[in-house]
């Protein structure tokens, strides 16, 4: 710190609320100059009680930034706005000079707010491009009332944004949710001032020697600098030299209160009520009164020093000040108070977010206004906030009484909320619990056709048949049937019988349409989608999946997953860059992502998707390709010879299996166990693991061997089981023949063929196959095999098929392979100069990063945004964002700056 920055400093802390925080303000001002020198994003909490000094420290941090050339935006939460999305967060990003966002942008993210993932990668985005020019600075205040999206995107962003300059300062009371242990997170939490920074503040306060009677007066504020302002405050007002009885010197905001007028207090008293910040429109409406008439009260709260008015609210000047005219009122006035205001809301035409907070706080049972206010805020924020959609439409469950036949509506509105919270089991209960009170017939039916998609979650499928049987007998409603044979349908997709399945399915679609159903269609077509999956069937799948997507653009990743499995690349590339950007469902768009860059050999990129795709689904705790996501991971583990990093994906797999009881996860799961054990040479126990999936779990082995039955062969040869070996052979062959028109599933046919039968023939048929169609590594597969083969036949022809092999494989990253294929052709070589030698692998610096992680730093440190950089390389954003993490990891920098300044030196080495 230079001597100049020394001196402001101790010149700032002569202002009331900076004594005794020489060591905080150090804290932060280390953040600030850190995120400046190009450090990177980081994170800092203001946390402690009210009244400790937070909002006094966030206000000097700000003016530090603004100091040092940032761009800064400033809010704060409003205890009472928990129902509107965003309007945390709003009120930092669109309050500077000038607002981070335009309220232009704003408000076309906010008209998106129901897709959360999205409009927090958008929101980074954005902030990523403004921080490109300066630093920034987003400090928002009182974080703890903060609504829930804004929870969830202040969780989420900074995470995101740790590449970039910018500084996130939030300041709050003690709240586990907040995130204090994430990377580069600050936490400078506030304690009582000392005795001696007491003195300090009441000597700037009064001047001159502060006398004892003053000093053990300051003693009863505990230390809350809040509070010892006040006291000084009244000292100071008083006139006295501090030899007069105390009484006289402390002017406590219940001395306050105890001076003012009845109509005053009243009116406080109101406004509490309302918030710390509130309209003297609707305080005036809570007192019965016109808000013209309240000029004298207004006047008198504002000199007594409790409310400021900024011209377009009036606010409470501390919270504590609002808590301690709030904590005046007797309980159960204060609950009639905040059940007018929400009636007194609601006639004056204001939105049931408005309403539902007081509500929350009022309503009893028997209450149908509160019930009903409470579905409408829940179906309103359903699709963004699903925890906060399942308590309210709880909470209005709550207050319907047990004989009333509201419970039935309000109930299903629960479970549906409850069940997209990822709540399942007590979405079961919730509906078991309202079945057990004997619904009429058609409400019995709704209940249990609503219940089928947490059965499905909770992969119940055997008691989803059940109910969906036991419903389809009883119900009259025609679109509710149709969503029952819908849901049978789906129960069927992972039965023996699917053509069975396939006729349920075909039928709940023209019921659905008949019906003019909507949710009936969709799970009609989705569940057509599954049976055909399940039959090996790529383009009954596509065709259905084409319908879907066309009918809901939300499904589009399913039909580029399964015009992957119909080797339609390009197609599915193109489908992906128009999603791209767009509100969809972004977890599993980053799943279709990593399946066709994984069926393109893109190694690197599909590991990238797919990572991404599991964070993506732990920000929103609901985690539901976990399983398949670490069961690839593992064998792209495999592929590149990283036996530790495949051991650490079963270990999630092991542990994520004992909630997920779907047959296919098991299937998958005994596979990767089936590829770890044969890599350790027990290929008798990965023999049998494979057996399992093969055998108990019939309806995956069309989908979890489609594209892997030439490596299920070999480790069924190699554990000498010819007839597993056979029995995959002949499923290969099955699988080509239902999809003719697909170079994949004959080319593994030959492929699988040729391995059972020893048959060179075979090999190159599968070769001449693969290289019509678009996935390298299966091409690469079999002429390695096929070179094998033709070495040991003395064959010329065996070196240029192991070369195209090798060559294939390591630019994949397939380094394991590679290494194989690599040990045969140089024992294949004649002349030693023909042998090169096999470099070893590094283990830090530039050399470590893959070919994509290279092509991202170099851009990154060329000035590209992520997105920009995502354009260029023709990947999705949060591709990059996994590719930066792991570039960051991988060279131990902690910004785009380090990170440019070490591409530069590695370009001059070069």
């Amino acid at each position: 710190m230079t001597v100049e920055e020394r001196g402001a400093l101790r010149a700032g802390l002569s202002r009331p609320g900076l004594r005794g925080r020489e060591r905080e303000l150090e804290r932060l001002r280390a953040l600030v100059g850190a995120v400046r020198d190009g450090d990177g994003g980081a994170i800092g909490l203001l946390v402690g009680e009210p009244g400790i000094g937070k909002t006094v420290l966030l206000e000097e941090t700000v003016a530090l930034a603004r100091a040092h050339g940032f761009l800064v935006s400033q809010g704060r939460a409003e205890e009472l706005h928990e129902l509107a999305p965003l309007a945390s967060l709003a009120s930092g990003l669109l309050n500077g000079e000038p607002p981070l966002l335009s309220a232009g942008d704003f408000a076309h993210l906010a008209g998106h707010h129901d897709q959360r993932i999205w409009l927090v990668e958008r929101l980074a985005q954005l902030i990523e491009e403004r921080s490109a020019g300066a630093p920034v600075l987003i400090a928002i205040d009182d974080v703890q009332w903060a609504d829930p999206l804004s929870r969830f995107a202040l969780n989420v962003m900074p995470a995101r944004l740790l590449t970039s300059p910018v500084l996130w300062l939030l300041a709050g009371r003690e709240d586990p949710d907040l995130r204090g242990n994430g990377p580069r997170t600050t936490t400078v939490t506030l304690r009582p001032l000392s005795g001696a920074a007491l003195a300090e503040l009441a000597h700037d306060v009064l001047g001159g020697d502060v006398p004892e009677k003053v000093t053990g007066l300051l003693d009863g504020s505990g230390g809350n600098p809040f509070l010892a302002a006040e006291m000084l405050a009244g000292i100071a007002a008083s006139g006295v030299d501090g030899t007069a009885p105390p009484e006289r010197l402390v002017l406590g905001v219940r001395g306050r209160l105890a001076a003012l007028r009845p109509e005053t207090l009243d009116f406080l008293r109101a406004g509490s009520v309302l918030g710390r910040s509130f309209r003297l429109a609707d305080a005036a409406a809570l007192c019965g009164r016109a808000a013209a008439g309240l000029n004298g009260e207004l006047r008198e709260a504002i000199a007594a020093g409790l409310l400021d008015d900024d011209g377009e609210r009036l606010v409470f000047r501390h919270d504590l000040l609002r808590q301690a005219v709030y904590a005046d009122l007797v309980p159960s006035v204060r609950r009639a108070l905040h059940r007018e205001a929400a009636s007194r809301l609601v006639a004056a035409g204001r939105t049931c977010a408005d309403a539902v907070p007081h509500l929350l706080k009022s309503a009893e049972p028997g209450d149908h206004e509160a019930v009903r206010l409470l579905g409408t805020a829940a179906a309103d924020v359903l699709a963004v906030m699903p925890d906060l959609a399942a308590d309210l439409a709880l909470r209005a469950l709550e207050l319907v009484p047990p004989n009333d036949p509201w419970a039935f509506g309000v109930g299903e509105q629960a479970i549906t909320a409850l069940t997209r919270a990822g709540r399942y089991t007590q979405a079961r209960e919730t509906g078991d619990m309202l079945l057990a009170r004997l619904p009429p017939l058609d409400v019995y039916a709704r209940l249990q056709s609503v219940l089928g998609d947490t059965l499905w979650h909770l992969d119940d499928i055997p008691e989803l048949a059940r109910r969906s049987t036991a419903a389809l007998a009883v119900v009259t409603d025609p679109a509710t049937s149709a969503r029952l044979t819908a849901r049978q349908a789906l129960a069927q997709s992972r039965g023996r019988d699917l053509v069975a399945a396939r006729a349920t399915g075909q039928r709940a679609l023209a019921e659905a349409e008949r019906a003019g159903d909507r949710e009936a269609r969709v799970i009609a077509l989705w569940g057509l989608g599954e049976i055909a999956l399940n039959s090996g069937e790529c383009a009954a799948a596509l065709a259905h999946h084409t319908a879907l997507s066309a009918f809901d653009t939300a499904f589009l990743p399913e039909e580029v997953v399964a015009r992957v499995h119909m080797d339609e690349f390009d197609c599915a590339r193109q489908l992906l860059r128009t999603a791209d950007g767009e509100p969809l469902r972004p977890a599993m768009l980053m799943w279709a992502h990593g399946s066709l860059n994984l069926g393109l050999g893109l190694l690197d990129d599909a590991e990238a998707d797919l990572v991404t795709a599991e964070r993506l689904e732990a920000d929103i705790g609901v985690p539901a390709n976990l399983v398949n996501i670490r069961v690839i991971r593992g064998s792209l583990a495999m592929l590149r010879g990283d036996r530790e990093a495949a051991e650490e994906h079963i270990g999630v797999v092991r542990a994520a299996m004992a909630g997920r009881p779907n047959p296919g996860n098991h299937a998958v799961h005994h596979y990767l166990e089936a590829v770890l054990a044969d890599a350790d040479g027990d290929h008798a126990t990965a023999a049998a693991r494979l057996g399992s999936a093969q055998r108990d779990n019939p309806f995956m082995r069309w989908r979890l061997l489609r594209t892997r039955f030439v490596e299920a062969v070999k480790i069924a040869l190699r554990a000498g089981d010819q007839s597993l070996a056979e029995d995959l052979a002949a499923q290969a062959a099955e699988h080509a023949a239902r999809n003719p028109s697909v170079p994949t599933p004959h080319g593994i046919a030959a492929h699988t063929a040729a391995l059972v039968n020893a048959d060179t023939a075979l090999l190159e048929r599968s070769v001449r196959i693969f290289r019509t169609g678009p996935r390298p590594l299966h091409l690469a597969a079999a002429s390695a095999d096929l070179g094998r083969a033709l070495l040991s036949t003395g064959d010329g022809a065996a070196i240029p098929a192991l070369t195209s092999a090798y060559e294939v494989y390591a630019q994949a990253g397939a380094s394991a392979e590679a290494d194989g294929v690599r040990a045969v052709l140089d024992r294949a070589m004649i002349r030693s100069n023909r042998r090169a030698a096999a470099r070893p692998r590094p283990t830090s610096g530039w050399a470590t990063l893959t070919a994509s992680e290279r092509k991202v730093a170099r851009l990154v440190a060329a000035g590209h945004t992520n997105r920009s950089a995502a354009a260029a390389l023709v990947v999705s954003p949060h591709t990059v964002n996994t590719h930066l993490a792991s570039i960051f990891r991988k060279l131990s920098v902690n910004s785009r700056v380090q990170l440019t300044r070490l591409v530069l030196a590695q370009a001059e080495d070069a």
